[in-house]
């Protein structure tokens, strides 16, 4: 390696030609990046006293460690960002110069051919910049001064109309702009392709510019090191394919957030964000990985799974409207179960019939868990575990199965329960309210109502000022009648005419053009037989809308005698509180039932398992256990001896020892005044348990 520190503008006109490889992103800078670049170069060029302005590196490979001297052309490493957003400068630049020269070597002539164009090449090898794929052919267009072809590069374009538009603002001052570029600083750093690792130099750098992106970092790591033939098959049979799926903007949003949902399928280890790439370098490692062809194979394949559920690509119109109904609920930790059960319906292992109503049952575990209140921490565990206990050939049966055993706070709401809650729920403020109302208007509907078209209505109104008209069909109790069900679903439809509605009384708002009683939709048809809006009405609707909602978001259901060989036979023998002799008589046993009662207390998911040798307590697994002794009970609480914040000391290390019961903290109980204290440790370990479901 050689780095030495060079200006920019004298290093872009003594290069031959730079190339970006395939295996780099293509251009991603945004405003924001060029912008301060811009505000770089006004304020260095602008100020006598600011000599340079240090812009980062640019890292290229060539076959000698020398700087650069030969014809033959570099491949950058790092550095693509910078060099494309300066020559997308220059090109503006020279458009305003037009005949002038404000500094010597800075006409539209010069600097095109200085620092753009080798002007006496033909071909591909006119131009002091190659990129990559749709970012080539925009870049050479625009230095070509012909029209951007119909496949541009975004980015490229949004970027040259950016730095026009600041540099027509200073047309008056070019003088500063060119000073400015002409005072950029980077470091030239040459590589030795035959001594330096590029990869590893590459992963090194500290970037001044955009931060690679999880997928950038992968990208680069499986097609740097091979050698050309394979990496531009690779590139042209697999990876550019997804990065056209994804689209210019998609692949930049979405493919870190689907490799990290690939890897969690792969090795059912939810990767953490931001490690997603050393995840991989693991993954791709590991000897279930036969070639580097059959790894990028593979991804290409779920990509285009993942595109089809996230992206909207898919073909068949029943799934693309489920995946776009489960998007609108914004639940991505579901991501890695359906790209596996998506694979296996592709492998005709499931059905399309079976594979929509199980993405329809996810559907509706999310939703009805929210309308119910139930905390989301639990869904990347829920997600991440579900396939373990599939039965494939029986599908749809095994995943209904699943939900239906899930442990409480885990648990598919029933139907009782969700009826109950979406009644009293304020819906107004849900954060998809268009989802539920479309998904209510268009079931069992053929021709669907686009509901987008329509606005929500409040039949009784918001206005906290209230007409007499509204109090008085109320009643006296109008004001907790509003303040109860103002957003409630028996008080929420939905129109086209919200404005024209405003606080009418109901009876217009009914008979009005366009009112109630002439309206479309099925919402509204029980609205239109009402004589009157009061107290009773409204529930009257929402009960018979909680009927409709349980067939809209449908829970699973299977017969019992199924649904118990799916349960676990691990214990085959039963034990009670008679197994334990200690916990039968004093002073034992009442300490014994109040610590129990306290515990269950936690959350109604908390369960009590009596073993032969300990009583279990857990939720998703064991936080704490009982060992029952004559003068004390011996608790093991299950977090590591660091975790535990024990104030008064009373906790021992049991790492090294052998203990029946879960975890490395002890702690012995044996008076009910000693419970307030060993409750707070116990509900450390509780905490963390339910915490960890977080994703």
């Amino acid at each position: 390696m050689k780095a030495t520190e060079a200006k920019l503008v004298d290093f872009l006109k003594k290069s031959p030609q730079f190339v970006i490889p395939i295996y780099q992103r293509t251009y991603s800078w945004s405003e924001k990046e060029c912008l301060q670049l811009w505000k770089d170069i006004l304020r260095t060029g602008s100020n006598d006293k600011i000599t340079a302005h240090f812009v980062g590196s640019i890292v290229y490979v060539e076959k000698g460690l020398y700087s650069v001297s030969s014809q033959s052309p570099l491949l950058v490493i790092d550095g693509q960002q910078r060099l494309t957003t300066v020559s997308l400068m220059i090109e503006a630049l020279a458009r305003a110069l037009g005949e002038s020269e404000p500094i010597e070597g800075f006409s539209a002539k010069k600097i095109r051919n200085y620092f753009l164009l080798n002007p006496l090449e033909e071909g591909e090898k006119k131009y002091k910049l190659i990129l990559s794929q749709t970012d080539k052919t925009t870049l050479t267009s625009l230095l070509d001064q012909n029209s951007y072809p119909t496949d541009f590069s975004v980015r490229v374009k949004a970027n040259f109309d950016f730095f026009t538009e600041k540099i027509a603002e200073e047309n008056d001052n070019l003088l500063a702009v060119c000073k400015g570029l002409a005072k950029l600083i980077i470091v030239d750093i040459s590589l030795n392709r035959d001594q330096d690792n590029p990869q590893l130099i590459f992963e090194s750098l500290n970037s001044t510019g955009r931060e690679l992106s999880q997928a950038d970092l992968i990208r680069n790591y499986i097609l740097m090191g091979l050698e050309h033939n394979l990496q531009s098959k690779l590139y042209d049979q697999y990876w550019r394919p997804m990065e056209i799926d994804f689209g210019q903007e998609g692949y930049v949003v979405y493919f870190d957030g689907f490799m990290r949902h690939y890897l969690t399928v792969k090795t059912g280890v939810i990767p953490k964000e931001r490690e997603v790439y050393e995840a991989f370098k693991q993954y791709e490692s590991s000897p279930e990985i036969s070639s580097i062809e059959t790894l990028v194979s593979d991804i290409r394949t779920f990509a285009g799974h993942y595109c089809a559920m996230a992206l909207g690509a898919e073909t068949n119109q029943d799934l693309k409207m489920a995946f776009h109904d489960l998007r609108e609920l914004k639940v991505d930790v579901a991501f890695p179960f359906l790209l596996e059960i998506y694979n296996d319906y592709k492998k005709e292992i499931l059905s399309a019939d079976e594979l929509l109503k199980i993405v329809r049952l996810v559907e509706n575990y999310v939703f009805r868990r929210a309308i119910c209140g139930i905390p989301t921490n639990s869904m990347n565990k829920t997600f991440g575990n579900f396939s373990r206990n599939l039965k494939k050939d029986k599908y749809l049966e095994s995943v209904q199965a699943n939900f239906m055993l899930l442990p409480s706070y885990r648990r598919f709401p029933d139907d009782d329960e969700f009826k109950r809650e979406i009644k009293i729920k304020d819906v107004y403020n849900f954060r998809s309210r268009s989802y539920w109302l479309r998904r209510l208007e268009n079931y069992d509907r053929k021709e669907r109502v686009p509901v987008d078209e329509y606005t929500i209505e409040h039949i009784m109104p918001q206005n906290e000022n209230l007409s007499t008209i509204w109090k008085t069909a109320l009643g006296s109790e109008w004001e907790r009648i509003q303040k109860t069900y103002l957003h409630t679903l028996g008080n929420l439809t939905l129109t086209g005419y919200n404005s024209e509605y405003s606080d009418k009384p109901f009876i217009e708002k009914r008979n009005m053009k366009g009112g109630f009683s002439e309206s479309p939709l099925k919402l509204n048809k029980s609205i239109a037989n009402k004589d009157t809006w009061t107290e009773q009405d409204i529930l009257d609707r929402a009960e018979v809308l909680s009927i409709q909602a349980n067939n809209v978001w449908f829970a699973p259901k299977i017969e019992n005698s199924v649904l118990e060989t799916y349960k676990s036979k691990t214990e085959l023998t039963e034990y009670n509180i008679e197994n334990h002799p200690h916990l039968a008589s004093e002073p034992m046993k009442s300490v014994f039932n109040e610590f129990s009662k306290q515990v269950l207390a936690l959350d109604q998911c908390v369960t009590e398992t009596f073993l032969k040798l300990y009583v279990a307590y857990k939720a998703e697994t064991n936080f704490v256990d009982i060992v029952p002794q004559a003068k004390r009970l011996r608790l093991s609480i299950n977090l590591t001896f660091a975790e535990i914040n024990d104030p008064k000391g009373r906790c021992k290390d049991v790492s090294i020892l052998g203990r029946w019961g879960n975890g490395d903290v002890e702690v012995g109980l044996s008076k009910i005044e000693e419970i307030p204290y060993v409750m707070s440790l116990v509900r450390q370990a509780f905490e963390k348990q339910m915490g960890q479901e977080t994703g």
